[in-house]
Parts: C-alpha cells; structure tokens; sequence
C-alpha cells in the first residue's frame, strides 16, 4: 500500500534530525507530503545552495514538491519551481522575480499578512502558530478560531503551522484548512512512516491516492523540474 501525506508541508531543521539528514529526506519524500520545505534557517546562502542540490534531487526522484525557502536568488538560479518565503522578502521581490516560480508561499501571522500574500500572488500560505511549541517558547498559541478567520479571508489554500501532531490535527481540518505544517516530530521520530501514519486514519486513505477532500497546493508531481545550473 503507498500510504500518501498530501495535506502535510514537511518543514526541515538539520539540528533536530533523527540519523542522516539526506536520509531522513529521502523517508519523507517517499511518502508523498504535500511538499517538503527546506528552512534551514542557520545557514549561509552558499552552504544553502549546496545543500538545495542535494535535497532538489532526492525530490525529484520520489516526484515530490521540493520547496526552497528564504532565498530566493539562489532558488531562481536553481531553477526551483517552488518557494516559501517570510512575507517581507516576499514583498522585496519585484513582479518579475515572483513571475519566475510556479508557486510561491509564504508565512502569514494575521488576516492582513494573508490578504496581502495572496494579492502579491501566493499560490498557498502557511497560518500560526496555533498551538504552543517549542519553536515559540514562551508564546501562547494563537489558536483554531484565529486559524477559522485565516481560511475564511482568503481564496488560496491555508495550512496550518505550530504544534501541529496526531492529537489534534483533526480538529486543524474542521476549520477548513488544506493541511498542516509539522516539523519537529518528523525530524526527530524514529520511523517517519509510521509518525506521519498516525495523522491519516486508514478509513481517510486509499491506496495510491490522496486523502480524501483535501485541497493542496497544486503541485503537479509529474512534471519535471527545470534543470539546476
């Protein structure tokens, strides 16, 4: 059975990975996320690209959406399709840069950074934190009622990002959300197939497909990445 995540946004973080990063890369992409973004965000922009490379190619491998993040120099001279960005780069891109990717996301913390993404043109953004984690420690979640208002302002897919786990993601997907955004627990876990296993009940999956009812970022899987320079 291929057991397929398409409502999850697969965010990295090399200091909280479980073994080998690549490796653990290549788990996740096997299982078909909706994407996987590559934040990284300790990086220098030279060791970024060095590491997209690498990342790029396992995607395309397993015809998973690779996401660069941040970077967007070195995103268009890559040839990435896709990229996430926080909303002031996104709003330091000229028309023509953001013309030059297929999709484009960004991090939103209010109804009007969700309006404003979406009028600059984002394909999808992510919407948080809703729940207390320990990226923001200290910080009360913003919580589902604000998650409701996010879906409900804008027209393109809203996934749901911080403290997301298996506990209460369904709750996540009765606001109306496409997904979510995990992190933490799919760099750490031992065994990523049966961690991203436990957000999908077997009654929501079928084989070889997606979940059902879930809208998504409109990755196209089969269509081939513009080739790396």
């Amino acid at each position: 059975m291929i057991i397929c995540m398409s409502d999850l946004l697969c965010f990295t973080n090399r200091s909280l990975c479980r073994g080998d990063f690549l490796e653990r890369i290549g788990e996740i992409a096997a299982l078909d996320p909706a994407g996987i973004v590559l934040r990284e965000k300790d990086l220098p922009e030279r060791e970024y690209r060095s590491l997209a490379l690498a990342v790029m190619q396992i995607c395309r491998e397993n015809k998973t959406a690779c996401i660069l993040h941040n970077f967007a120099d070195t995103a268009l001279a890559l040839g990435a399709e896709n990229i996430h960005l926080p909303l002031p780069v996104l709003r330091s891109l000229d028309p023509g840069q953001r013309a030059a990717f297929r999709r484009i996301g960004a991090s939103c913390h209010s109804e009007e950074d969700a309006l404003e993404a979406q009028e600059l043109g984002c394909a999808y953004i992510t919407a948080g934190h809703i729940f207390e984690t320990d990226c923001k420690r200290g910080l009360p979640g913003r919580g589902l009622d604000f998650l409701s208002r996010i879906v409900r302002s804008v027209q393109i897919p809203v996934y749901a990002i911080g403290g997301i786990d298996s506990g209460n993601i369904r709750t996540v997907r009765e606001t109306g959300a496409a997904g979510a955004c995990v992190m933490s627990g799919v760099m750490r876990c031992k065994d990523v197939r049966t961690y991203l296993q436990q957000f999908h009940p077997l009654e929501n999956m079928r084989e070889g497909g997606t979940l059902h009812g879930k809208s998504s970022i409109g990755i196209v899987k089969n269509a081939p990445q513009r080739a790396e320079v």
